[in-house]
């Protein structure tokens, strides 16, 4: 009896050890769901909060941009108070920079908006008139150029002809402060042969760039310089021009704009360009997008404008042009680049990479850029992404390396002037260990980031990235340290689209590159490029073809020179070319 209850106590409570066992079984498992749980929902808090960080610096680097200032400004003395003693371990670094070398404390680094020309009102328009305009009736300052033929005067005087008068034909000209008249009086013979029979002559109007235009060479140099220098579309030249009592219609002041851009490109543009690939030491280049007037369909449907891009190539300090491709890709880049050899100051886009790719046989032969290139790369880009970082995220590594990088500028603008082998002396000597300073204190600080997404990855992982081309700038001392100057073209760009809004097509655009680039070339060598371009458009149509070279702003003033003042100073008329000049090889270009 006493084994029997045993026994059954014994089976009761293996029972219960078996139910509590489950129970504890269920609640562990219960458990480790519970901790899966909170373990993702704790990695989707985190990858929450990180988000939330990364788009509270992307707001705070909007705002900058937006509200504050959009130059990469930053207090160069709290810089020093911060850094003080890497301020003297990188003096001494440096080599006890002398007084000479020392640097100064806080040194651092178309279309036409769309406007229509429809009358106002819902009343039929006054009807355009036809034909060519009178302008024998304006009322505008007068200015007269009389043509004579020699051969016909010399016939005057020896008795055996006489003048009759004039050939009176118009051009409207300009000078500052207003439109004025030009009159191209054309002399008149009449001679009398030996039968007695007498026939008028008119003297022949010399060769012009634009024949039969009703722009003289002054009007449309203006027009140029308003819209592609000053940034005015047409439509507010064109109501201007109406108040000055001379209305010129924007349609025709359009097909000028193509017309003489069309000319340039295949004249003055072509030769330069030709020059530049085959003798530049260096090119810099930089892009920007245009709207581009979509082409009208038959269906009458409102179209968007497409994007295209205008590249910007600084060759040395001799040129500047502005091309215009539909597509920012790598054969347009190879495309321009074709056939120069030297270096190329470019950002970091993939598309400039075919620049630099070694001979490979795999290549199609029409994708390979002839020539040999060296990256050269902009130390203003690898400044940009550290000066996100730190005013996004206060970062104490960001803020160190913009003051490492602007004791590199601070020694750069002391030599700014100086010989090109004095300043690459000075840079091997003194900046050198600088820079390699610099990025043997950038790799380590990488790695702690590399995991963590943000400004500061990618502002030191660009750096590493393009080493060797951010060291290049060391190999000659007429290398620039950036390529601002391409940015500062690109402005003109950027600020007259703001205004005339689009280019009316791929060939409008083509034709405003050209101009662009002759306007930039004349500022680059101190030219006032409505003047400039006046007296260009006045001999271009005598000028021989094998000499266009000798128009480029580069040569301009001294082929201006050679040229009679009182030939080029007349609107139209003969002008008396001057012989060519043996070229004289030039010394290197200056550093800037």
């Amino acid at each position: 009896m006493h084994e029997t209850m045993q026994i059954a106590t014994s089976k009761a409570l293996a029972g219960r050890i078996a139910a509590l066992e489950s129970v504890l079984a269920a609640e562990r498992a219960a458990h480790a769901t519970s901790r899966a749980v909170v373990d993702r929902l704790t990695k989707e808090c985190d990858h929450l909060r990180a988000s939330h960080e990364r788009l509270r610096q992307e707001l705070e680097l909007l705002r900058r941009r937006i509200f504050i200032a959009k130059a990469e400004r930053i207090d160069s003395t709290q810089l020093e108070l911060e850094f003080a003693k890497k301020l003297a371990a990188l003096d001494a670094l440096a080599g006890q920079i002398s007084d000479e070398t020392q640097p100064d404390a806080g040194a651092g680094a178309g279309g036409d908006g769309g406007v229509s020309s429809a009358p106002k009102g819902g009343g039929k328009g006054k009807s355009k008139p036809t034909g060519r305009r009178d302008l024998s009736k304006v009322d505008l300052p007068e200015e007269r150029v009389e043509i004579s033929d020699p051969l016909m005067d010399d016939l005057v005087r020896q008795g055996k002809a006489e003048r009759v008068g004039f050939e009176e034909s118009y051009k409207l000209a300009w000078q500052r402060g207003g439109h004025r008249k030009l009159v191209i009086a054309r002399v008149k013979y009449r001679t009398v042969n030996g039968a007695g029979e007498s026939t008028v002559e008119i003297t022949p109007i010399p060769a012009e760039a634009f024949p039969r235009s009703l722009a003289a060479p002054s009007l449309l140099a203006h027009i140029i310089s308003e819209k592609h220098l000053m940034g005015l579309p047409l439509y507010r030249t064109e109501d201007r021009f109406d108040r000055d009592g001379t209305p010129i219609d924007r349609g025709t002041m359009s097909r000028w704009l193509d017309d003489a851009g069309a000319t340039a490109g295949a004249t003055v543009i072509a030769a330069a360009k030709k020059e530049a690939l085959a003798t530049a030491f260096c090119l810099a280049t930089d892009a920007t997008g245009v709207a581009v007037q979509p082409v009208p369909t038959g269906d009458k449907k409102r179209q968007p404008c497409r994007r295209g891009h205008f590249f910007v190539q600084i060759a040395d300090r001799d040129h500047v042009f502005f091309e215009f491709t539909p597509r920012e890709t790598a054969a347009a880049v190879g495309e321009m680049f074709r056939g120069f050899s030297g270096y190329v100051q470019a950002d970091a886009k993939s598309v400039y990479d075919i620049l630099f790719r070694p001979p490979d046989a795999a290549i199609p032969a029409e994708d390979v850029v002839d020539g040999q290139r060296f990256e050269l790369a902009c130390w203003a880009h690898a400044r940009r992404g550290l000066w996100e970082a730190a005013i996004t995220t206060k970062s104490e590594i960001a803020r160190e390396g913009l003051f490492r990088i602007s004791r590199i500028y601070a020694l750069d603008e002391k030599w700014r002037g100086k010989p090109p082998d004095e300043i690459m002396r000075l840079r091997n000597q003194f900046m050198r260990p600088l820079v390699d300073a610099f990025f043997d204190w950038a790799a380590p600080e990488y790695e702690k980031v590399k995991d963590v997404r943000g400004p500061l990855r990618s502002g030191l992982g660009y750096i590493l990235r393009q080493k060797d081309a951010l060291m290049r700038f060391l190999d000659d001392g007429r290398l620039r340290l950036d390529n601002n100057h391409s940015e500062g073209e690109l402005r003109r760009i950027a600020v007259g689209r703001k205004a005339w809004l689009f280019v009316g097509s791929d060939d409008h655009a083509v034709s405003a590159g050209n101009l662009f680039s002759l306007i930039a070339s004349a500022r680059l060598h101190r030219l006032d490029p409505e003047e400039y371009l006046r007296d260009l458009f006045r001999v271009l149509g005598q000028w021989p073809k094998d000499r266009y070279l000798e128009l480029a702003p580069k040569y301009w003033t001294t082929t201006r020179a050679r040229l009679v003042p009182t030939e080029l100073a007349k609107e139209v008329g003969p002008l008396t070319i001057p012989p060519p000049v043996t070229p004289v090889p030039e010394q290197q270009m200056p550093p800037r």
